[in-house]
């Protein structure tokens, strides 16, 4: 399950897609999220009871849909895998590889990507961002989906 904005307007609104996850979830081999798709997930009741992780800026209202949330970037739960912000999605896809494939597919695939991470600055959680950084940002998310 995608994340993004519009993940969480539509787990909150209950979007028909909800409906739809709880449905096809019992029969998936593998049911994952990246990112605020966590909460599609919490909302359609899968994650109620079992760690799961999101955006930072999502961690709360996760918890509030039932799921234990944490501050991973990936957690694994039986066939469940969520990740947290988008950037963890390629770690997710990684663990996922490893899981069907093996390592060593899983190995290949992280040097075909040349995925080493190396981020020019060290802003990418709120424990390492300047707090007025994670300020700013947390006030747009609140704006954006009229949050107090």
């Amino acid at each position: 399950m995608p994340g993004g904005l519009p993940a969480i307007t539509m787990a909150r609104a209950g979007d028909p897609l909800i409906d739809w996850i709880a449905k096809i979830h019992p029969t998936t081999e593998w049911t994952i999220s990246v990112c605020t798709g966590a909460l599609m997930l919490g909302a359609a009741g899968v994650l109620n009871g079992i760690p799961a992780t999101t955006h930072w800026y999502s961690h709360t209202e996760l918890a509030d849909y039932g799921a234990l949330a944490k501050d991973e970037r990936v957690v694994e739960s039986g066939k469940v895998i969520t990740a947290a912000g988008v950037s963890a999605g390629i770690d997710m896809s990684l663990v996922l590889a490893e899981r069907i494939f093996g390592r060593a597919f899983a190995e290949k695939m992280q040097l075909d990507m040349e995925y080493d991470p190396k981020p020019p600055f060290n802003a990418g959680h709120p424990r390492s961002a300047p707090s007025s950084v994670v300020a700013e940002l947390r006030s747009l998310f609140d704006s954006a989906l009229k949050r107090d």
